[in-house]
């Protein structure tokens, strides 16, 4: 049962060296660190990698923006809220003065209209 493909051991042997020699034929055919081929490829490569770097950048730098211009934004509402608010306390603050004078001025008119009457009686 151990061998019914007829591989002995000279054939295992020959068939690892086969495989080794078709293996070391790969790797001469590859090209070499310094084939104009391969610079190229690697010059390519970092040149994408410089562009995905500097779209980042780019992409991180827009964000800085938006949220600096919300920021802006938000503190601008804030403030135009404050001037509201300051404006209506003002408004309120000048009503409650001048219902204030309104009747300082009538409580003296009856005053002056009770001294009045003492005076002629």
């Amino acid at each position: 049962m151990r061998n019914l493909k007829g591989n002995s051991l000279n054939d295992r042997l020959e068939n690892k060296n086969l495989a080794k020699q078709a293996l070391l034929e790969r790797l001469k055919k590859m090209p070499k660190p310094d084939d104009p081929e391969v610079i190229a490829r690697k010059a390519e490569r970092a040149a994408a990698a410089e562009r995905r770097r500097v779209a980042k950048v780019e992409r991180e730098a827009a964000k800085v923006q938006e949220e600096r211009e919300r920021l802006e934004r938000e503190a601008e509402e804030r403030r135009a809220q404050a001037e509201l608010e300051a404006r209506q306390v003002r408004e309120e603050a000048d009503r409650q003065v001048e219902l204030l004078a309104e009747q300082k001025a009538a409580r003296d008119a009856r005053y002056a209209a009770r001294k009045k009457r003492k005076t002629r009686a």
